[in-house]
């Protein structure tokens, strides 16, 4: 059996690899003529660790990573620290796995080299796909210059820009949400006394927020700057932006926010949109996955971790079809909508909780985390148990 997947990010590689644990033979089609990523950081939580521990890649990745001692909430203006809770060794024993700070870049070579070390040639670059065909026999994804690359299944894992979805479900029309998002990457040693401590950190401020966290063993530091906007609307990864636009959005913030701004040697800002749930991620023997099913907002930082779920859930869902592969991909949705609706839900409600104006609403909000951060730290770590708790090799199976 062979799976055909478009797109060779996180999830389309992440999905050959546990299609490949099954036994089925993979096909990568990415239209970059480079594997790659432009620079920044990525989250991978506990919940997404888990997939990756199953198919060997642990040590790799937090050989490329870094574990953050703590998860804190701070104020932006003047950073008092709202709370600090321990994460590293609390990570593993409460939600048993690591929690890792890693470059998007590094997260794609070790995906990269696992899968071309176990499949040789299962990549291929720079093949931009126009769309699929199926018949009861299987399924094609059909390149932009007519050539139809055949399987038993196509999965598009194309992002928000899906050409896959697009055919499926026709376009779509995402709805601004009136924030844009800066981000940047810079090496702690141009930072001195500013650089950020060794933790996930978010800075709460009014009508912004920045989350600034550590990679590279700690050598990068990683922010991204999320102010309320509406005059960029550019949904692109890799639009740069004016240093002095990004001070001005954030003047008079924390030292660890601002230095990170004025020492990057590239900024770059996308507009974030909010899009609907679809009323399906499947047809017949074609199915969507990561951001071209469930796109979500960034601020529970688990757009990629859904991806990684959801390679590992289609896995398995095949290697349980039978043979029918339709209904292995109904089984995969059934499985996967509920879980993803719901981050998708709380990640669109967490972007009013950061960016409390009035004072009546910050103490609404920041009031109870401060006290709890003073009487029981931990408990905070209890509304996260149902993220980062979730193991999906558990729920979906064991591949193979």
């Amino acid at each position: 059996m062979k799976v055909v997947i478009i797109g060779g990010g996180i999830g389309g590689l992440t999905a050959a690899l546990c299609c490949h644990h099954i036994g089925w033979d993979v096909a990568v089609l990415e239209q970059a003529p480079e594997l790659g990523e432009v620079g920044a950081g990525i989250q991978i939580s506990p919940n997404a660790m888990k997939v990756f521990a199953e198919l060997g890649l642990g040590e790799a990745l937090e050989a490329a990573g870094f574990r953050p001692e703590a998860i804190e909430l701070r104020m932006g203006l003047s950073g008092q620290r709202l709370i600090r809770a321990p994460l590293s060794e609390t990570a593993v024993a409460r939600w048993g796995a690591p929690y890792l700070h890693i470059h998007r870049a590094d997260l794609v070579r070790v995906l990269r080299e696992a899968l071309e070390a176990r499949v040789v040639g299962a990549v291929r670059l720079g093949a931009k796909v126009g769309g699929f065909a199926q018949d009861s026999a299987g399924a094609r994804a059909v390149l932009a210059g007519g050539e139809e690359v055949a399987g038993d299944v196509v999965i598009g894992s194309d992002g928000i820009h899906s050409v896959v979805r697009t055919q499926m479900i026709g376009p779509d029309a995402p709805a601004f949400t009136g924030n844009v998002a800066w981000r940047a990457v810079v090496p702690v040693e141009r930072l001195g006394v500013d650089q950020p401590d060794p933790v996930a950190c978010a800075w709460m401020g009014r009508g912004k927020h920045a989350v600034t966290y550590l990679l590279a063993g700690g050598r990068l530091a990683n922010l991204v700057a999320v102010v309320e906007r509406d005059d960029w609307t550019a949904e692109s990864w890799s639009e740069r932006g004016e240093r002095a636009e990004a001070l001005a959005d954030f003047a008079g913030w924390h030292p660890n926010v601002r230095r990170i701004l004025e020492e990057a040697d590239a900024l770059y800002r996308w507009a974030l949109f909010d899009r609907p749930p679809l009323e399906t991620w499947t047809q017949g023997r074609v199915a969507l996955m990561g951001d071209a099913a469930h796109p979500m907002l960034p601020f529970m930082a688990q757009g990629a971790a859904m991806a990684i779920e959801d390679a590992w859930a289609l896995a398995a869902k095949l290697s349980q079809s039978a043979g029918d592969i339709p209904a292995a991909l109904g089984a995969f949705e059934g499985l996967r909508r509920a879980r993803a609706g719901r981050v998708q839900a709380g990640s669109r409600a967490n972007a009013g909780r950061f960016h409390r104006r009035s004072f009546a609403g910050r103490l609404a909000s920041y009031g109870p985390i401060w006290l709890a951060g003073r009487i029981a730290p931990k408990l905070g770590l209890a509304q996260q148990d149902w993220v980062y708790g979730y193991d999906i090799v558990r729920e979906a199976g064991v591949l193979g």
